[in-house]
């Protein structure tokens, strides 16, 4: 909206997407500062607390009574500033919003349904699954239509595998069904998910740029895929509004993000590797995803095959927590981890 405002007036700062970056980043961010305290009286109100599960390690209880759905707010924040600093006769961004917002809303029946149940079931594993299916479904076949490169690339190899053609749209789908399911699972100590996802976010966006950018996609010898330059823009807000929202999710927290926000956030993230051709990038830049997921994974296939337990709980966040570690001490080493898998991400870029 400002890109077409400046744009009427001659004015050629908003041509330059790091600049309207920026503007997304902040405008997205005062919004959560603003309307986050709001939410949270709200949410208080109307009693939209997290159920904790009778599960979950004893110290989880301390939560009990604390707002969840924090994510709409996030959600909302990035597309607001996006629809502000983004252009919107740009396919990839307008797909991009899309793709954040259906996702959150699959997050948000999610949420309701364990709200208003009073237990921290939600929606079954089958119907979330399906809902998730058709989201990824929609946005995969919308880009191969559109005629996204269908080539697959590795990290720190500079030529494509081989040519997907229509497998590209199962393959899509893979990803986009199982990388909100692993921010989903990682989102359940205070400040987790948050951190870790702004990093990914950060080197994702970098990738999402240099594809889009031919100068810079040609130097470093990556895949240039016009147009899709334009998504680092509603990248950059999610991560201003991600950021506001950890204002109020640090140690202890006064809002959780909720489905709402974790499938939004991992399913734009799998939606900026696909369209950057950077999808096993997500096993570095997403590694803390990646590991929390396998871990729930290793844990049910070892007490169904073996009837014995791997991990002492799953996902692995638990399995410290039940091991005595202090929250705020698994919290920051994984962030720790999460730091140090993306800059091995963004080494890609140079080692090829």
């Amino acid at each position: 909206m400002l890109y077409y405002l400046w744009e009427t007036l001659n004015i050629n700062l908003f041509n330059y997407i790091t600049f309207r970056a920026g503007v997304g980043f902040f405008i997205a961010f005062f919004i959560t500062l603003f309307l986050m305290p709001r939410y949270i009286r709200f949410a208080v109100a109307k009693k939209a607390e997290q159920p904790i599960s009778d599960y979950a390690p004893k110290n989880h209880q301390n939560k009990a009574g604390t707002p969840t759905m924090g994510g709409i707010v996030i959600v909302f924040a990035t597309l607001i500033a996006s629809l502000f600093s983004g252009r919107l006769d740009n396919f990839y961004c307008i797909l991009g919003m899309l793709a954040l917002l259906l996702f959150s809303l699959v997050g948000i029946r999610d949420d309701s349904t364990k709200i208003f149940m009073r237990n921290n079931s939600g929606l079954s594993s089958k119907t979330k699954s399906f809902l998730l299916f058709l989201v990824a479904g929609f946005l995969s076949f919308s880009l191969y239509i559109y005629g996204l490169q269908t080539s697959l690339y590795i990290p720190f190899y500079k030529l494509p595998l081989f040519d997907m053609q229509g497998f590209a749209i199962l393959f899509w789908i893979l990803v986009l069904i199982t990388t909100p399911h692993g921010v989903n699972v990682t989102d359940g100590l205070d400040g987790l998910v948050s951190v870790p996802s702004v990093f990914t976010l950060m080197t994702l966006c970098s990738f999402v740029y240099i594809s889009g950018n031919i100068i810079y996609s040609n130097y470093l010898f990556y895949p240039y895929i016009q147009g899709v330059g334009e998504v680092s823009v509603v990248g950059a807000a999610l991560l201003g509004a991600i950021i506001g929202f950890l204002w109020f999710n640090c140690h202890p927290a006064q809002v959780f993000m909720g489905d709402s926000g974790s499938l939004a956030i991992g399913g734009f993230v799998a939606y900026c590797a696909i369209i950057s051709k950077s999808e096993f990038i997500l096993f570095f830049a997403g590694f803390i995803f990646v590991i929390e997921a396998f871990s729930v994974i290793i844990q049910l296939t070892s007490i169904k095959i073996w009837n014995r337990k791997v991990f002492l709980m799953a996902p692995l966040h638990h399995h410290f927590e039940i091991k005595g570690w202090a929250e705020n001490k698994i919290i920051v080493r994984f962030w720790i981890i999460a730091l140090m898998s993306n800059l091995i991400a963004l080494l890609s870029f140079k080692i090829r």
